[in-house]
């Protein structure tokens, strides 16, 4: 069995062969554990690379097949291709190259399915109308969901770049609900007239705006006439296979389907 390794990147530690490390000669992995380069160590003697040590599992997963596998999920492409360069593992760069390719026709080609529902829901709240006299009020609110997926990682990703939550007073990014890379659900109450502000925060009420201007979504008409705007601007087209009648009640069907082809 080759030596064994122990290796601090950037704080986490890593522990495979000497000969993995090295398998790739005119790397820099492959320079430092043949001897031609110095390493750093760590207070406990550990080899110690000044690098992201998270992403380093994906280098080392690779060292060690010589097969790029990486989540279905993985968004972190970029830092990886620089990592990669950083450690000159050319056959590690040309497999990322590859991997781009395949990303960006999947990409070129897309589709963009959201799900609509509505439901009514009665909020029960008090009103101040006076020092201290306090009426029982009751008023019925629309809250919608949006079920929005898409094959195109990028492009729901500036769907959600787009759109904010108004929430105690503050506004804050929806990105937080992306389940995965290509789903994320949306869900908001329309504003109530007399309903008091508070009230909002109280009972855990998010409105939903439209950047950047923070225009509010009030309806389900308003929410379709934003996401077409968005997605007609990116190529996107209504499906061909819809029935002719989505055409013209678009904006009040449950179910929204787009695709794009490059």
């Amino acid at each position: 069995m080759s030596e064994l390794v122990t290796l601090n990147v950037g704080g986490k530690l890593y522990t495979t062969s000497r000969a993995t490390l090295a398998c790739y000669p005119d790397s820099m992995l492959g320079a430092m554990f043949s001897g031609k380069l110095p390493s750093s160590k760590d207070s406990q003697g550990n080899c110690f690379i000044d690098r992201d040590g998270k992403i380093f599992r994906h280098i080392l997963n690779f060292l060690r097949t010589s097969h790029l596998d990486l989540p279905d999920d993985f968004r972190e492409m970029k830092l990886l291709k620089r990592e990669a360069d950083f450690y000159q593992i050319q056959p590690l760069i040309e497999a990322l190259q590859e991997k781009e390719k395949e990303m960006s026709l999947l990409e070129r080609n897309a589709m963009l399915n959201i799900s609509l529902n509505k439901k009514i829901k009665t909020v029960h709240f008090t009103v101040r109308e006076g020092p201290q006299t306090y009426t029982l009020s009751s008023s019925n609110m629309d809250v919608f969901t949006a079920d929005i997926f898409c094959t195109s990682s990028t492009f729901l990703n500036h769907i959600v770049n787009r759109f904010c939550y108004y929430f105690n007073g503050s506004v804050s990014s929806v990105y937080s609900e992306l389940e995965d890379q290509n789903h994320v659900v949306l869900q908001w109450v329309a504003t109530v007239s007399g309903l008091p502000e508070e009230e909002y925060t109280k009972q855990n009420l998010k409105r939903l705006c439209v950047m950047p201007a923070n225009k509010p979504i009030n309806s389900f008409c308003v929410f379709v006439e934003e996401i077409l705007k968005i997605a007609m601007t990116d190529g996107f087209c209504v499906d061909s296979t819809l029935p002719a009648s989505f055409l013209t009640d678009i904006k009040n069907n449950k179910i929204i389907r787009l695709t794009r082809y490059k």
